[in-house]
Parts: structure tokens; sequence; C-alpha cells
């Protein structure tokens, strides 16, 4: 393996993600200096966040630079090493990118234990996506057995994970989620007490017959007319995790019309970037790891195949084509 393949990003999109925004090249296999290693990317990971890093618009961190390789978390084995942390053999998670092949000195990698755990879980449940769910769930939530938690995109990565942990704490779990097949996924696999399909029409009526009692907590990962629909049933003293607004990622405009219900019902609403946390991340993916081992978390994933399959999965996450986790498989 003389040379292995990436892909960078080519341009900026402008409005919605094309697949010319992006470019497959074959690079030369580097050398290895004194304490670095080689890993083989077996997946990668696809977030709506991908979409903000393309923009050059101000945001929470650095746009991702043209002609370099597109960002993203990924996990892989270890195939050389001149680093006596790692072994050839091991497992780690890392952010290689839209690469074959990552190399690094081992300081933002982590091991990985794939005995009782699934290699690509590390990238959704107990990777990221599961500790942006504890995370939004134990520090901003915080509902009590009871309460009414309500998630959009409720079957995704993260949304499918915040409602399980809400029906193990004793909630009745509400999920939003786009077609009858994702509802139903999300209430008879996940076990959410209803799911209301945002896409049938009756978005206002058919959420407060899902949460008769109002809302008492939301898990925010869309933004629009569905967070704005939620925030309008809210009870006293309601909490919001903010943690995405794919509604607006192409650029529109994400107004919130019953802003009013934030006065009215002293709401709490704190938006959060779950990489600025990295002092909970042991408990959380501990936790999270846990409970996916002892079978107590589902969870799903779409997976492309190969590495020239991404752009086309990223572009369809963004339109919610995606059923779960969204992975590129590569070996």
């Amino acid at each position: 393996m003389a040379t292995y393949q990436r892909i960078v990003l080519a341009s900026r999109p402008r409005g919605e993600i094309k697949a010319e925004n992006f470019r497959l090249e074959s690079v030369p296999l580097p050398q290895l200096a004194e304490g670095e290693l080689m890993v083989r990317v077996h997946y990668l990971s696809l977030d709506p966040y991908m979409r903000g890093r393309m923009s050059e618009a101000k945001s929470y961190a650095a746009p991702q630079p043209l002609d370099a390789t597109m960002i993203g978390g990924t996990v892989g084995e270890v195939i050389a090493s001149r680093n006596t942390q790692f072994a050839v053999g091991e497992f780690v998670a890392g952010m290689f990118g839209w690469s074959e092949i990552g190399v690094s000195d081992g300081s933002l990698l982590r091991k990985l234990d794939v005995s009782g755990i699934p290699l690509s879980a590390y990238l959704g449940a107990v990777g990221m996506p599961g500790m942006t769910a504890w995370y939004g769930m134990n520090q901003i939530m915080q509902p009590k057995a009871g309460e009414t938690v309500v998630v959009s995109a409720a079957s995704g990565a993260v949304g499918s994970s915040v409602g399980q942990l809400a029906k193990l704490r004793g909630c009745r779990a509400v999920g939003i989620a786009g077609g009858q097949e994702k509802c139903d996924y999300v209430v008879n696999e996940l076990g959410f007490d209803a799911c209301v399909d945002y896409k049938a029409g009756n978005l206002k009526a058919d959420l407060k017959a899902a949460a008769p009692d109002g809302i008492d907590a939301i898990f925010e990962n869309v933004g629009g007319e569905v967070f704005d629909t939620a925030l309008g049933l809210t009870n006293a003293f309601a909490r919001v995790a903010l943690c995405g607004m794919i509604a607006g990622y192409n650029g529109e405009d994400v107004p919130i019309r019953n802003s009013r219900a934030l006065l009215k019902n002293r709401v709490n609403l704190r938006g959060f970037i779950v990489t600025e946390h990295p002092e909970l991340w042991p408990q959380g993916l501990a936790e999270m790891g846990a409970l996916v081992a002892q079978g107590k978390l589902k969870y799903r994933e779409s997976v492309a195949q190969g590495l020239a399959a991404a752009p086309e999965a990223l572009i369809g996450l963004l339109k919610g084509r995606n059923f779960g986790k969204q992975l590129v498989k590569l070996i």
C-alpha cells in the first residue's frame, strides 16, 4: 500500500451541499516519525455539524480548510507504531477525517475495547452522539421521574439515545421524527411512549396529544417549526438542551415565534457544544458503554460502503434519509 485515498473539501457549498464540493485524492503513504503511529480507518462518522464547518461563517469552531482532508470522527486499527503507548493490532478512536489512513502522535486517541461493544458503536451510542445525549440529559435537562421529555430527530444517533435515557429515569419520552417508519421504530424498538411524525402535517395537534400534561424538557436537534411548536407547549420551569438546528444548516432562517413562552414559563434554555466539556467524557462514555454492553441501550446504523460514498451519504443525512447513526464503512 504505497498510497491511500482521502476526500478533501474542494469548494464551499452555497445552500445545499453538492457532490462537486468534494474531491477524492490518492496520496503517498507517510513515513512515521519517532513517537507516531499509523491507523487503518475502518469506519467514518458523518454528522450534521459538518455542514456548519464547511462554511466560512463565524461559528464555535474554525471552518474546514479547503483542499484539506474533510473533518470527521473515525475508528480503526493500529497498523504501524513507533509509539510505546500503542501496539499494532489495537483499536482506537480519533479524528482522522475522510481518509483511509491516519497518523497521530497518540495525544488525541482513545483506545477501544471491542470485546463487548462493536467497533462502530464507538462512533455512535458510545461516541460523540452518545456523549451529546448524556450531557444534555444529565447537565441541562435533569428530568425527574414522571416528567415529559420531548426529543426532536428522535430516530437519529443522538435523539434515540436521549429518549432511552429519559425512559431509564422514569420519564414520559415523546419523539418527533420524519415519517411513519421512523416513528414506529422509536416507539416499538426504542421504547418511547409516543412519536409524532412532523411530515404528517398536524404537528401542533399531534404533539399536544402526545404530551397531554405539557412538556417539561426538550432536547432540540432541529429548530424551526419543530422547536417552535414544542416551546409553545412547555410547562413552567421547563429546560431546553439546544444541541442542533438542522432546519437552518443550509442558511435558512430559523425564527422562534413562541418566544413569549420563554418568559411566561420561565424556561431555562442552554445551547451546548459537547466537545467543550472533555472533563465529563470519561464518566459519560463509561455509563453509555455499560448500557450498550448490557443491552439496555439500543441503536441503529445506516452504513454507506466505501470512501467514495461519503459525500452522498452526508447529503442524505442532512435531508433525513439516514435511519439512526450514519457511518461509512471502509473495511
